[in-house]
């Protein structure tokens, strides 16, 4: 036994270097496939930044111009790529710059890995300059959070991070790092963390379970599918296509859903919501089967929960055991990994035709094509729309973009209107709703598939919280396509001032800069259009162009978006205008 354990010390001996903890941060990040960084150097976190500099070769890192842009940047990278975004951040308001964007990044279940800096350990509550208690104000928005005071916790403590970021339902964590933990040293090893104890990342599925749901869907006359953000996540959308072909379900998206199934697939019924499509919501209430799919039941997609889809019988496939029954009641819940849990629930599936079913679908999109979508994309009205800017970027580029949006009436225009063929194709902010997430996630979006359209579709409010990170597209040169629908209003806002405040339009008229002069001041090609005969013109010229690119459309002022579902009401209670 003597023998055994000096040959495994020998072994652990030989595969150990000395060097500081600083050092070790960057090669745990390369031995987990991590090459890249978006952040922002400081004095707490200089001794990482330094081995950035010596590591140019193999790790690279971008400067964004605040920390925020720096979480967001790392979102879009991660929400088309799969892997955790990387960012780093100093000490105090840096740490504290981050919040919003690892809070958004909570609510969304995007995987990043954020590591901050810290006061050297012996000033810790001393109210040391940028001292700031970034784990006790970050634990609620991170999935896991840890402060390092010892150069020797780095390498298990990282391999851990990357873990709990990636696995199960993903999900934001942050490390926090003491100056002293950064310059010490430490006999450097590297092992991947494979399991954390009293942490089950994916429940094992009940085989009963799936029996029983499939029992139901096969005696279902009027099934219908609402998926989310889950089938993306859990990368099930060959399985999610079989089922619903299988099945013949109608189905529609949530925001975080989308492109998850290609737009125009024929089972593909639009997206439910606040502003999702008429026909969707209202059946909501008259299906007697609902498969929810990957999704939590956000009460924007349910609207009053007294009235919720109370005649159906509600079958939940989730890998998330704190979401059954949070926020609708369940009669069937499949717990599990959805790639797993719909590939096996095809064994017990019947084929099916629900056509009778569909036509009542197919008869509510009429109703709202009449009345909505016609008018947005091909208006008669004399201001630009922002749908029909949305039809050109389709027509442009055939729904083969990445479109990152904003949030507000320009978030929902995009998603209702634009098209998707591939899946991680939309990326937005969903739960939290962050005004200035669209420009560096873009950003990031494209860094992270350089190879692809990306196009950021962003409000005039919005696009001046985070415009700065046209600094970071000076810098890095990545060619992302800004499109700022200028209706010189805080549009949603504005637009429920209208409906529910008698047009008191308190505080949302916007008064902004020469956005074009801002672009060409980064050294970016711009253009604003504000007639409806130069729009398609402009569109081609961004999309064609192999640089980045600015586009300003002047859209009418009161251009609002519907169907909307008043705060409160019942999902069938959608209103067309």
């Amino acid at each position: 036994m003597e023998t055994l354990n000096k040959e495994a010390q020998q072994k652990q001996t030989a595969n150990t270097v000395r060097i500081s903890g600083a050092e070790a941060v960057i090669k745990c990040l390369l031995e987990e496939g991590a090459d890249m960084a978006f952040g922002y150097p400081g004095g707490a976190i200089m001794p990482v930044y330094d081995e950035i500099y010596k590591y140019q070769d193999k790790f690279h890192h971008v400067l964004t111009r605040h920390e925020q842009g720096a979480a967001h940047a790392a979102q879009g990278f991660a929400r088309v790529t799969g892997k955790p975004g990387i960012v780093f951040a100093t000490s105090g308001p840096g740490a504290t710059n981050l919040v919003t964007g690892i809070a958004d990044a909570q609510i969304d279940s995007t995987p990043l890995v954020c590591i901050t800096g810290q006061v050297a350990s012996h000033l810790l509550g001393s109210d040391a300059f940028q001292e700031t208690d970034i784990i006790g104000i970050s634990t609620p928005v991170t999935k896991w959070n840890f402060q390092i005071t010892k150069a020797s916790e780095i390498p298990e403590v990282i391999a851990k991070a990357f873990y709990i970021a990636k696995s199960g339902r993903p999900g934001p964590v942050l490390i926090d790092i003491t100056k002293d933990a950064q310059l010490g040293e430490l006999d450097f090893s590297y092992k991947k963390c494979e399991k954390v104890r009293s942490y089950r990342a994916v429940p094992k599925f009940d085989i009963e379970k799936i029996k029983e749901a499939a029992t139901a869907i096969n005696n279902a006359k009027k099934p219908f599918i609402v998926w989310g953000q889950g089938v993306i996540i859990g990368e099930a959308e060959k399985e999610f296509k079989s089922f619903i072909e299988k099945t013949d379900i109608p189905s529609a998206s949530t925001v975080l859903g989308l492109s998850a199934l290609e737009t125009k697939h024929p089972l593909h019924v639009g997206m439910v919501g606040m502003h999702g499509n008429y026909a969707p919501n209202v059946l909501t209430n008259s299906c007697d089967v609902l498969i929810a799919i990957g999704m939590r039941f956000d009460d924007r997609v349910t609207g009053n929960l007294a009235t919720y889809a109370k005649q159906a019988k509600v079958i939940h496939f989730d890998i998330d055991p704190a979401e059954i029954d949070k926020n609708v009641k369940t009669d069937i819940a499949v717990l599990g990994d959805v790639k797993e849990t719909l590939a096996e629930i095809m064994n017990y599936v019947d084929t099916a035709n629900h056509k009778n079913w569909m036509k009542e679908f197919d008869k509510l999109y009429q109703i709202e094509n009449d009345s909505v979508i016609k008018d947005q994309l091909n208006p008669s009205k004399k201001g630009l729309t922002m749908g029909e800017v949305l039809g050109g970027i389709n027509k442009e580029t055939n729904g083969d973009a990445v479109i990152v949006s904003d949030v507000g009436q320009h978030q929902m225009f995009a998603c209702r209107y634009a098209d998707f063929i591939k899946t991680r194709s939309s990326v937005t902010s969903g739960g939290l709703g962050t005004m200035g997430f669209a420009l560096p996630a873009a950003i990031g979006a494209k860094i992270g598939t350089p190879d692809r359209e990306v196009i950021a579709i962003i409000g005039d409010g919005g696009y001046q919280m985070t415009c700065n990170e046209l600094g970071t597209i000076l810098q890095t040169k990545a060619a992302v396509k800004i499109v700022v629908l200028n209706n010189g209003y805080l549009g949603m806002v504005r637009q429920w001032q209208e409906l529910f405040f008698d047009k008191r339009y308190a505080s949302t008229e916007m008064v902004s800069p020469d956005f074009v002069k801002l672009a060409e001041a980064y050294d970016i090609e711009a253009k604003r259009v504000s007639n409806r005969e130069d729009l398609a013109a402009a569109i081609k010229s961004m999309v064609e162009s192999k640089d980045s690119y600015f586009l300003e459309v002047v859209i009418e002022k009161e251009d609002n978006v519907f169907p909307m579902i008043p705060t409160g009401a019942s999902v069938s209670d959608i209103r067309l205008s």
